[in-house]
């Protein structure tokens, strides 16, 4: 994987150069871990009830009814989210996982929340576009040198 590029132009506060280029090894594994373990309580909603969620068999009602989806893909989000959220994570098998999740929130863009608008405060499409674009950034770079895709030397 290749490394992330710099900008050449000069920091207005030079002090700023010193504290960016030390932490900047971090952004990537930052929005990596923090991006599947946000996803981590959404799956666990779906499955287990968990976080104020209504578990497996409502949530495929509520699919099925509501949304128009099949029941089942209530558990396959439920795993995407849960299962899938942990190992983005961990940047295991981050390639894959993260495609899945890029495919997952297109499903919920163009399937649940475009007709809404823009605006996640009123049931919009912005919070899964945003999801999936994530997604996808990582579903192209891989899981970047602090993950565990590295640490085994494999990625997909």
């Amino acid at each position: 994987m290749s490394t992330l590029s710099h900008s050449s132009a000069k920091p207005l506060i030079p002090a700023v150069a010193s504290i960016t280029g030390a932490l900047s090894p971090l952004a990537e594994p930052m929005v990596r871990i923090t991006a599947g373990l946000l996803l981590v309580p959404h799956g666990a909603q779906k499955l287990f009830g968990w976080f104020g969620g209504y578990g497996l068999e409502a949530t495929g009602q509520f699919f099925a009814t509501k949304l128009g989806l099949p029941a089942g893909l209530a558990l396959v989000a439920g795993l995407i989210e849960f299962g899938g959220g942990l190992m983005l994570a961990l940047g295991l098998f981050t390639r894959p996982v993260a495609a899945l999740v890029a495919g997952m929130m297109a499903v919920a863009v163009f399937g649940v929340h475009l007709g809404n608008g823009l605006f996640w405060t009123s049931g919009g499409f912005e919070y899964p576009l945003l999801w999936g674009i994530v997604a996808l950034a990582f579903a192209i770079r891989g899981g970047g040198r602090v993950s565990l895709d590295a640490l085994i030397g494999r990625e997909i």
